[in-house]
């Protein structure tokens, strides 16, 4: 596939420089939104296209693919304007800022017969896809505790501070625990869909949910932990699932969090046995190595005209992580199952 990259932050970068070193699939144009950033972009990648004009990308006929690694609040229009032009559209996490702009990037992706595909990088690394694994393979019986947790330094605040001003951002439960929410709804996706939410938190200065923390309800009596605080230090996360026949552990440690050389570990032990077992991981766990491999698969599949995380899939996905933040604001216990919109 041929693929233009709109938009050049660090986290932009880095999705160019895994697209560039592909064999199969090629780096064609860099789009940015501002001359200084197209002149790093074009030192960066000799020989591929920059330009701060998105309609040049668009009317290339040459390019197939556009991945936007852009602000919340420019998904939409630009995907939906890709879309209108014919290509195929790689959307970084989340998909939108509500769930109205989710339904209107639905009907746009429908009319144009192409495939959108979100980036959930942690579902192809082999430390947290291995918890799915073993779940999946009935290694821990049926999941009925769970948690994810992360301590760590605050949110960069990106270009010209979009992060913290809330009518761009929308939300910091869309920013990151928007990926832990998803990871343990795959863990329990057996229990079916949860039945309620309830969630605690603080606010920072600009009304955004600082510290984190959200209690997903299934029917069948367990539930799952999403915890996060933006108020610590380094970047630090633990992931445990306890089931009927076993449990499971999962460590992660880095000075920041796009380091390439973490710590990082994978526990079990079943019923009966007397020790634990670590699992061996044999490759490198991080998203700077998991989006890598997860942008290789997603432009695989939609060279097949599959994509990799389907747009219905993420607009749930949003609609669970604001439930969970009116869940803090309200300070009310919700029932998902009468909030269907």
């Amino acid at each position: 596939m041929r693929v233009a990259v709109l938009g050049y932050g660090g986290w932009g970068k880095i999705h160019a420089s895994c697209i560039a070193s592909y064999s199969r699939h090629t780096l064609m144009a860099i789009v940015t939104r501002s001359v200084e950033s197209a002149s790093r972009a074009a030192s960066d990648f000799p020989g591929v296209d920059t330009c701060t004009n998105f309609d040049d990308v668009l009317n290339r006929r040459d390019i197939e693919v556009v991945d936007i690694v852009l602000p919340t609040y420019l998904h939409v229009p630009l995907a939906v304007k890709a879309l209108q032009a014919g290509k195929h559209v790689i959307l970084e996490k989340p998909m939108a800022g509500t769930v109205e702009e989710c339904d209107y990037l639905l009907e746009a992706a429908g009319k144009s017969g192409r495939v959108v595909s979100l980036v959930h990088e942690l579902r192809c690394s082999e430390q947290w896809k291995g918890i799915r694994d073993l779940i999946q393979a009935g290694k821990i019986g049926t999941p009925r505790y769970g948690l994810f947790n992360l301590f760590r330094f605050p949110y960069r605040k990106g270009s010209e501070g979009w992060r913290y001003r809330k009518e761009q951002v929308g939300s910091w439960v869309l920013e990151e625990p928007i990926h832990f929410i998803d990871l343990m709804l795959w863990y329990f996706q057996e229990a079916g869909k949860p039945t309620a939410v309830s969630g605690w938190g603080t606010l920072s200065p600009e009304g955004l949910v600082r510290d984190f923390t959200a209690v997903f309800e299934y029917a069948h009596g367990g539930y799952c932990v999403v915890s996060q605080t933006l108020s610590g230090f380094q970047h630090h996360q633990v992931v445990e699932i306890t089931g009927t026949e076993g449990s499971v552990r999962s460590l992660w440690s880095g000075a920041m969090d796009r380091t390439d050389a973490p710590e990082f570990s994978l526990t079990t032990q079943i019923r009966g046995e007397t020790a634990a077992s670590p699992i061996p991981l044999k490759e490198k766990s991080g998203e700077l190595f998991e989006i890598r491999r997860y942008l290789e698969l997603a432009l695989d599949g939609i060279e097949q005209g599959v994509s990799l995380y389907p747009p219905e899939e993420e607009r749930e996905l949003v609609r669970l992580c604001l439930l969970a933040e009116q869940a803090i604001n309200t300070k009310k216990r919700l029932s998902l199952t009468l909030h269907v919109p």
